[in-house]
């Protein structure tokens, strides 16, 4: 009898000890839901941290407000060690125009600052705070202060690319195209080298869903609005980044682009990646998913090209 007692007391233990672990498991993956529902990106590139081993490969040279909004701020990164002016690529987030913080952004800094670039993370102010055309004014405000500022912390700002992904795709590429946003800050668009779009929004009239219509549905033409009405031969060289899956972004708004920009005189293909949907594109930049490298092999050569010292500095430097 006494062992039996004791059999089932040990049986007590080991069946007390299994549920609470099933409990911590449980809580633990609620945390992780309620995490990738609320903030996923910051997940992503937590990962991306712990899987870096930190951010010891990268320096914050610089964490400032271009403007007196909150969301007017910028982050800057080059390679740890780095000597020399490098290029630069300023990326802008995506998130419908009502969501995003550069910080949460931190593993495109640790992807490009390894091959070779300073970055520049840009934020801008969101829905509702703002509307269109806001996030063009503040993207041309976060250049004004790259031409400014990056030369004296290590970067050059002659060799300056923008990329961005989604609603920040579209940020971008309206930076490159229509030239007004950069002369209404005393710049010309000269100075965008080329532009990196990872699903972006290109051609979508009508504004027929919530993140169109709370940002743009108050504009006074809503075809200035659309970046397949500036297509032009001498704009900034454009590689349009699209997965084939992307439910959100069609990949019709880069094949659109693509085609008003050869009409005009830029012969230009967009880059499909089969089987990425809205939010693979972006996480490809990101460990663990960085191992399919179809958007590095995409983008790297592009960066590379554009960003390569003109004659004039080659020259100089000899």
């Amino acid at each position: 009898m006494a062992r039996t007692d004791k059999g089932k007391r040990r049986m007590g233990w080991i069946g007390w000890t299994a549920v609470c672990i099933v409990l911590l498991g449980l809580v633990g993956y609620l945390a992780y839901r309620h995490a990738m529902q609320n903030n996923a990106v910051a997940v992503l590139d937590g990962a991306d941290k712990l899987l870096n081993g930190g951010d010891g490969a990268i320096r914050l040279v610089a964490a400032e407000r271009y403007g007196k909004d909150p969301a007017q701020k910028l982050e800057m990164f080059v390679p740890q060690g780095a000597k020399g002016a490098l290029p630069i690529v300023v990326f802008v987030h995506g998130g419908g125009w009502s969501s995003g913080d550069p910080h949460d952004y931190r593993f495109i800094a640790r992807t490009f600052c390894a091959q070779g670039y300073a970055v520049v993370l840009a934020g801008y102010r969101l829905y509702p705070q703002a509307k269109y055309p806001a996030m063009l004014q503040d993207g041309a405000a976060a250049l004004r202060w790259v031409q400014d500022n990056a030369a004296k912390l290590g970067g050059d700002p002659a060799r300056m690319a923008l990329m961005g992904h989604s609603a920040g795709a579209y940020n971008v590429v309206m930076l490159s195209l229509d030239p007004q946003w950069l002369l209404g800050v005393g710049l010309d668009t000269g100075v965008i080298r080329g532009t990196v779009s990872l699903a972006g929004p290109f051609d979508f009239l009508p504004f027929d869903t919530p993140a169109t219509i709370h940002s743009f549905g108050d504009a006074p033409d809503p075809s200035m609005t659309q970046p397949v009405n500036f297509a032009r031969n001498d704009a900034p060289p454009l590689l349009l980044v699209t997965g084939d899956a992307d439910t959100r972004v069609k990949p019709r708004n880069s094949r659109a682009l693509a085609r008003r920009m050869t009409e005009a005189g830029t012969a230009t293909e967009p880059v499909l990646l089969e089987g990425v949907n809205h939010e693979g594109i972006i996480m490809m930049f990101a460990r663990p998913f960085s191992r399919d490298t179809r958007g590095l092999d995409a983008v790297l050569p592009f960066l590379a090209k554009v960003t390569a010292p003109s004659v004039a500095v080659q020259a100089q430097g000899r």
